[in-house]
Parts: C-alpha cells; sequence; structure tokens
C-alpha cells in the first residue's frame, strides 16, 4: 500500500509540473538514427497564423549582414543551403550541402544579453543561417559558438508586439545533435548524439527531466496524448526510437513523416483557454545521408522535395532562388520540385535597424 501511496503521489508531482508548464508556440522536432547510417531529421511548424513561408536556395559566396544594425557579424556564405523562410524575414529551418540542419523553435522562457558596444552582434532571425552557411558538422558549430565572438539579439515578431523568443537545434550526418538556448542573458549549449528531440517549453534540461518519468513508465504502457510541449516530446521520444531503423530510405523517411505527424495539431484546432497552442502549418524531413529535404503543407495534398546534389552551390554561378509557397503554402508541388525555382532578390534578415538608444 505504502509503494502504491508513493507512486501516486509522484504521478501528481509530474502532472502538477507538467500543467505549469507555460503554454507556448508548439513546434517539434525528432532526429532518426538508422542502422545503416541514415540519419534522418523531421519537424513540425506550428503557428496561429500564417508564417509567410518559402522555400529559398542560397548559394556559396554571399556576403551576409547579420540583421543587427551598424554592429552586426558579418560573413561570407562557406556553404550553400536550401530553406524554409519565415514571413521572408528570417530563415527558421534547413540544411546545407553538407547534411547540417538547423531547425528554430519556441522557447518563451529564452532572455538575450543587452547589447553592448564592444560585441558584435547577430540577428534572431539570421541565426539559423549563420550556422548553416558556416558549418559542416554539430561539433563544428559547437566549438565556434561556444566561443561567444558574437552575442544573439531579438526583435518583434511580425505583426505583434512581444519579441521572437526561440531555441537552435541543429544535427548533421553523422547523427551528431545539439540544442541552443539563451537563458537568463547566458548561452547555454546541449551537445550530446542522444539529443534527438526538441520541443517547446520549458528549458531543455527540464524537458529531459521530464521525460525520464515517462521512460520509467514505457510506452508500451502509456503515453501522455496532449498537444502540450512535455506530451509531444514524450511521443516524439518513444516513437522516433520505436521505429525500424533498418529499412530502405524511403520507408525511413515515411516513418519519421509518421512521428512528426504524430506530435503535430490538427489544423485549425483553437483552444480558447490555452490561446498560443497553434495548428500545424507545414512539415519538414531532413535526409542527411541523400541530401533530401521534404516539405509538406497542412493545407496541400503531396509531399514534395529538393534534391540538394541537383542545385549548383557554387559561388560564381550559383544563384540565389525562390520557391513560392503562396499563402498558407497552398501551392502544390509534387515529387522533385528542385527545378521549379525561380531566380530571385534574397530578403533581408529583419532585426534591430537603428543604432539610436540601443546602447542607453
Amino acid at each position: 500500500m505504502k509503494k502504491y501511496t508513493r507512486r501516486l503521489l509522484s504521478t501528481a508531482v509530474i502532472a502538477l509540473s507538467i500543467a505549469a508548464i507555460p503554454v507556448s508556440l508548439a513546434c517539434t522536432r525528432a532526429v532518426f538514427l538508422g542502422d545503416n547510417d541514415r540519419v534522418i531529421t523531421g519537424r513540425s511548424m506550428d503557428w496561429k497564423v500564417d508564417v509567410g513561408t518559402n522555400l529559398w536556395v542560397m548559394p556559396q559566396g554571399l556576403h551576409q549582414n547579420g540583421g543587427a544594425g551598424p554592429n552586426s557579424i558579418e560573413w561570407v556564405s562557406k556553404y550553400g543551403s536550401v530553406i524554409a523562410s519565415g514571413y521572408d524575414i528570417s530563415s527558421t529551418d534547413g540544411v546545407n550541402e553538407k547534411g547540417l540542419a538547423a531547425n528554430l523553435l519556441w522557447l518563451v522562457e529564452s532572455e538575450y544579453p543587452e547589447p553592448t558596444k564592444d560585441k558584435k552582434m547577430l540577428s534572431i532571425s539570421a541565426w539559423a543561417q549563420y550556422v548553416l552557411d558556416n558549418f559542416a558538422t554539430v561539433k563544428e558549430a559547437v566549438d565556434a559558438l561556444s566561443k561567444e565572438e558574437f552575442i544573439v539579439v531579438t526583435d518583434k515578431v511580425p505583426g505583434e508586439t512581444r519579441n521572437a523568443t526561440l531555441h537552435l537545434s541543429i544535427s548533421d550526418a553523422t547523427g551528431d545533435s545539439a540544442i541552443i538556448e539563451y537563458i537568463k542573458g547566458k548561452q547555454v549549449i546541449h551537445h550530446d548524439r542522444k539529443y534527438q528531440v526538441m520541443t517547446n517549453s520549458p528549458t531543455f534540461d527540464e524537458q529531459l527531466a521530464l521525460n525520464t518519468y515517462w521512460q520509467q513508465i514505457g510506452g508500451t504502457v502509456m503515453l501522455p496524448g496532449t498537444n502540450r510541449a512535455a506530451d509531444r516530446f514524450t511521443r516524439a521520444d518513444f516513437y522516433i526510437n520505436a521505429i525500424p531503423k533498418d529499412k530502405d530510405m524511403r520507408t525511413s523517411v515515411a516513418s519519421v513523416f509518421s512521428v512528426i505527424r504524430n506530435v503535430s495539431v490538427p489544423f485549425g484546432i483553437v483552444t480558447e483557454s490555452e490561446p498560443n497552442i497553434s495548428s500545424t502549418r507545414w512539415r519538414t524531413v531532413v535526409d542527411h545521408k541523400d541530401l533530401l529535404y521534404f516539405f509538406e503543407s497542412a493545407l496541400t495534398p503531396n509531399t514534395f522535395w529538393v534534391d540538394l546534389k541537383k542545385i549548383d552551390f557554387s559561388p560564381k554561378t550559383g544563384k540565389v532562388m525562390k520557391l513560392d509557397l503562396g499563402a498558407d503554402q497552398k501551392n502544390i508541388f509534387s515529387g522533385d520540385a528542385t527545378a521549379s525555382f525561380k531566380e530571385a532578390k534574397l530578403f533581408k534578415f529583419e532585426g534591430i535597424n537603428q543604432e539610436a538608444n540601443l546602447f542607453d
């Protein structure tokens, strides 16, 4: 009886902890590690309105500006990439030609450093692109970011009064992973191959702690089923490791899509008491081995893909190109859509544009 009581109390404490998690915009990312060197990263993008996403080709040799005013970090892209934009002012998801993937997800607990005159800055809108442009592996990125040669600064979400609060996940062709967050103004990096799953609140260390409880129960016994971040983390963690690991590319990609769909929020769902729980707008899946970038909109009947091996990323002849997905990503593409990209003028990363009062 005492053992049963202790179990009930433990369950109650965990339930209260989960209930206390701040409600946040509900994206999920998961990395599949196959037995045949197949590494696949899937993510969902959940947002309460159209996030204005299009797909872009970014070649090598682009002169980039961090979008943070006169003190912005600048660089020239070393690697080409294919990215999904947010409002065509930021890179929110993507993969480069070396198989390094980057995903931005919401984290309400994020607190970024205050700008200073003696520190270079990078707008949060260019954070993922900086990583894709400069690094081939997670280790390379972590080693460089750990030096903190610049700080990430944030700005208002388009059409809103609140600032964007995001954390960044990266994964590569070896299956390595890292999660980068800014907590209480300090950069925190979680780097380990076992960090396959990331959702939203709470901070990543607390996500891991909550998930430990459910691992003790076992996913074949019971899994939490709500659209809250902690529940989605648990389901994604169980299923991404439960799907077969020795299958061919097509089967493995389908399995990862199944996992991401399982943790998606049905389109049109509105929770009046929890208005920030948002519909899944689109999903992406990256096959790091074959350099394929799959895209699936909630409002079109087809999944399509971009083959990075067919793209000219060279600095001399490679071009910035755009695949216009339309309002709410309703434009329909099917199969290999690589040839459907059109040359376009690159968007500007949005951020701090004025020096006035920046360092007051």
